[in-house]
């Protein structure tokens, strides 16, 4: 027994991480990689809607109730019958604290006001529903990409690219356009309709009480190798390890001017519309007083790490364009195109001079000793 014991814990917690697992699969593939400051409270959404489901159905089925009674250790002095009423009580009150943790997760000035709101909240009724049905859904969908992708040995990897509002589709022509210009062949396709189709429905039940988040088209762009999602808030890609590579190289050095974010954080995104405006401006230049304030702020900024780089590299970036636009080539590129130096032409013709002096040495010391020998 306790072998069997032994057995069924180990079980119980792969089960749990297996559960956890499929469940982050199916909230990234519904709403993509979220903004951090957003993902824990939207995981708690997507974990009260199961729980919901649970409670609702612990209600309705008293022999599944008191499995799930069982299934919790109690002091002796709690009562099986407070415990039921408890469970009652979540199953109604519960979709109304998901309804405002809906609401929250929305951008502030996305967030509904006066009726707005107390709507918006009832609708958790509803949006528990339909999100818990969604996740279920999702899980089979998710762990069955990743098996084909286990299968053709793809890799995934995520590319934070916060889409502006209504710049859903100049983003997605960037996109085509830079992976065009890598060398990938890109097209564009409606995404599979078993991924689309979830958040729409959530959108027609919750109106937008998520916000950005839940994209009100997903399109996929795919190339020999390679699949991209281009979500609201986020680019799933998933390809060939070299495939991959090429396409978050391309989107990360020239998704520049874009009308995207790929920044997170509200204070990295005021960063990113100053570099934006200054890219904007005629003849800021490489010593500009716009690109001397930009360099202070990033020297005081305090964001992630990962962020203070994507900021300076862009600040690099716009800096670059714009010396090629003002007719200053990279050093590189300005030693191919310009044609050699006077001083280059006289260190190659003393070379020159150098090689023939020395043939000619070897050719008479050549000569005399021939007729040395022919003297002899």
């Amino acid at each position: 027994m306790a072998i069997l014991a032994g057995l069924a814990s180990v079980l119980g917690r792969f089960a749990g991480r297996l559960l956890n697992t499929t469940l982050g699969w199916a909230t990234i593939l519904l709403f993509g990689k979220v903004p951090q400051r957003k993902q824990t409270l939207l995981l708690l959404i997507v974990l009260g809607s199961l729980g919901w489901v649970a409670l609702v159905v612990g209600v309705l089925v008293p022999d599944i109730g008191a499995l799930l009674i069982a299934a919790v250790p109690l002091p002796d002095f709690i009562d099986e019958d407070w415990i039921r009423l408890a469970m009652l009580a979540g199953a109604l009150l519960l979709p109304l604290a998901i309804g405002s943790a809906a609401v929250f997760v929305a951008d502030a000035e996305r967030r509904p006001r006066g009726a707005g709101l107390v709507k918006a909240v009832a609708r958790g009724y509803p949006f528990t529903l339909v999100l818990a049905l969604t996740i279920a859904i999702l899980a089979g969908v998710a762990t069955f990409r990743k098996l084909r992708a286990m299968s053709k040995r793809w890799e995934d990897t995520h590319v934070p690219v916060i889409v502006k509002p209504g710049a859903y589709e100049a983003v997605l022509a960037d996109l085509v356009k830079v992976l065009d210009e890598a060398g990938l062949e890109p097209s564009v396709r409606a995404s599979p309709r078993i991924v689309s189709a979830p958040p729409k429905l959530l959108d027609a039940v919750a109106g937008r009480g998520l916000g950005a988040l839940v994209p009100d088209q997903l399109k996929l762009i795919t190339a020999d190798g390679l699949e991209v999602l281009v979500y609201p808030s986020d680019l799933a890609i998933s390809g060939t390890k070299q495939k991959v590579a090429a396409a978050r190289a391309a989107i990360v050095s020239e998704l520049v001017d874009s009308p995207a974010y790929l920044t997170t954080t509200a204070e990295a995104q005021k960063v990113e519309d100053t570099v934006a405006e200054l890219s904007q401006t005629e003849g800021w230049g490489a010593g500009g007083e716009g690109l001397v304030q930009v360099d202070r702020r990033l020297a005081s900024l305090v964001v992630p790490f990962d962020e203070w780089e994507t900021l300076y590299r862009k600040r690099l970036q716009v800096e670059r364009d714009a010396l090629r636009g003002n007719g200053h080539a990279p050093a590189s590129e300005e030693r191919h195109s310009r044609g050699p130096s006077p001083a280059e032409v006289g260190l190659a013709a003393l070379g020159l001079g150098l090689v023939a002096l020395d043939v000619a040495l070897v050719l008479a010391q050549r000569r005399a000793g021939g007729a040395g020998r022919r003297r002899r």
